[in-house]
């Protein structure tokens, strides 16, 4: 019998860190066993900026999917965003020495090892090395030159750049917290690898991942990526931009957001008014939800823009490089009333909601298919890729209550705090009814599709990095 392949990815994100745990069920489909989540303390901007807040909410998410799934968590796949990623397109050759010999995969990485010579800037790192098409001896649009003869063999590449302090501290925070690390991944290719269709990546589509403090950008065209950008804003913008336009404190702004924020304020009534608690005893303060929405509106518009320069910067109205299926919208923002509406009037493409639910088995939870997991079900995706055993079920001797003493070292060190009941928001007209429904999108396709040169050259290239990044981890103590 063959053992089970039980994946883990970790999404360390700006306001929230999930860990998921899952595998393949006999469908091919991801069957989720547990997710573990925490509010993300020490990051801003899908940068860490302390380290002892960060593994403290990795501890507290990695042990809640723990008692969740019964299993023990060994390593996982971590998701890398940041404003510090940014992208570029490059070239690369190399003359092979024996033109009757077929190319093999130590042609292509020979190819990868040189593109990953580049200079980079001071302080940089590259984390992905993409190809796109090849070329042997001349001969263009080549997607799979393994197997074929030629002498010389180029290709264009993408190539992703870091600041490696930055994905170091990432790494820091996971060996500190108990665990291996096993992968590194892009999020926005993460959680293409979740919301995307294969049909709409050969089309042409971009799609934006609206997170806490990021919204990032991957545009794929003939099936290959071509673009990816990190925008430094994201739904907690929006966030103060309430708390300083209504004076109100954060948890309240980010429940108006949640509850009641449209991003497109023709679609309230001037007498449509939120009453929000005073604080310790002071008079409710009354919000206008019109208001409410012009505020939303503003901010939604800029990062919006901020996206769409982007993609022009691709060069999508070129016609060889259009974009035909559009744009698909996901991350936590994307479930922020109206936004596919806004989405579509500022760009003029067309434009759904992305949901994981492709992937997922037939009982999941309603919850994991929101696009606030689209990252975290893409980490686990590409970690069933790596075909590593990443967590293993606790002895039955072990009785659930006691399945935090596993980890004695790690809680010693952690403290759950529980959070205060949110306060209770309430509609002051009878008018209005605050129910936001989405529409589900599932297409399933159950051919099995062989693995691309790109997914091989990216596993390979990884397993590499996250070997260098350990030896250096190693080292520094």
């Amino acid at each position: 019998m063959e053992k089970e392949n039980i994946a883990v990815g970790l999404d360390i994100g700006t306001t929230k860190i999930v860990a998921m745990i899952g595998k393949k069920n006999e469908y091919g489909k991801l069957e989720i066993l547990g997710v573990g989540k925490s509010k993300s303390l020490g990051v801003a901007r899908g940068v860490v900026n302390n380290i002892t807040q960060t593994i403290h909410s990795i501890q507290q998410a990695i042990l809640e999917a723990e008692n969740n799934s019964g299993y023990k968590i060994k390593d996982v796949v971590v998701g890398i965003a940041g404003q510090h990623i940014r992208s570029i397109q490059h070239s690369d050759y190399i003359s092979r020495g024996n033109a009757e010999e077929v190319i093999g995969g130590k042609d292509i990485d020979m190819l990868i090892n040189q593109v990953h010579k580049l200079a980079m800037l001071p302080g940089e790192e590259i984390i992905h090395v993409l190809p796109q098409e090849f070329k042997i001896d001349g001969q263009s649009d080549i997607k799979e030159p393994i197997g074929m003869y030629g002498g010389r063999l180029e290709s264009s590449f993408h190539v992703v750049v870091g600041q490696a302090s930055s994905i170091r501290n990432v790494g820091r925070c996971i060996q500190s917290s108990g665990i291996e690390l096993s992968g590194l991944t892009l999020e926005p290719l993460a959680s293409a690898d979740a919301v995307l269709s294969q049909e709409e990546k050969e089309a042409g589509v971009a799609l934006i991942d609206i997170g806490g403090g990021t919204t990032d950008l991957a545009i794929f065209k003939d099936g290959i990526i071509r673009h990816t950008a990190v925008i430094p804003f994201g739904g907690n913008v929006i966030t103060d931009d309430i708390k300083e336009g209504c004076s109100i404190i954060e948890k309240q702004a980010e429940l108006l957001k949640v509850k009641f924020g449209s991003a497109w304020p023709g679609e309230n009534k001037d007498n449509e008014i939120v009453s929000i608690p005073g604080l310790r005893g002071r008079e409710p303060k009354e919000i206008s939800l019109k208001n409410l929405s012009k505020i939303i509106h503003a901010r939604v518009v800029e990062i919006i823009e901020q996206v769409f320069s982007e993609i022009k910067a691709y060069g999508h109205e070129d016609p060889r490089k259009k974009l035909i299926a559009g744009i698909v919208l996901t991350g936590g923002g994307a479930n922020l009333k109206h936004i596919k509406q806004l989405v579509e009037y500022i760009t003029g493409m067309d434009t759904r909601i992305g949901y994981p639910n492709e992937h997922l088995a037939g009982n999941s939870d309603e919850e994991i298919s929101s696009p606030l997991y689209a990252t975290a079900v893409g980490l686990v995706m590409n970690s069933i890729q790596n075909k590593t055993q990443s967590a293993v079920k606790f002895e039955t001797t072990v009785v659930p209550e006691k399945v935090t003493f596993q980890r004695e070292r790690i809680v010693e060190r952690v403290e759950i705090v529980e959070e205060t009941p949110a306060p209770v928001v309430e509609l002051e007209t009878a008018s209005h009814a605050a129910t936001q429904t989405q529409s589900h999108v599932r297409s399933v396709d159950t051919i099995p599709k062989p693995e691309s040169t790109e997914a091989k050259i990216r596993r390979s290239f990884f397993d590499k990095y996250v070997d260098k990044i350990k030896d250096f981890l190693d080292n520094a103590e």
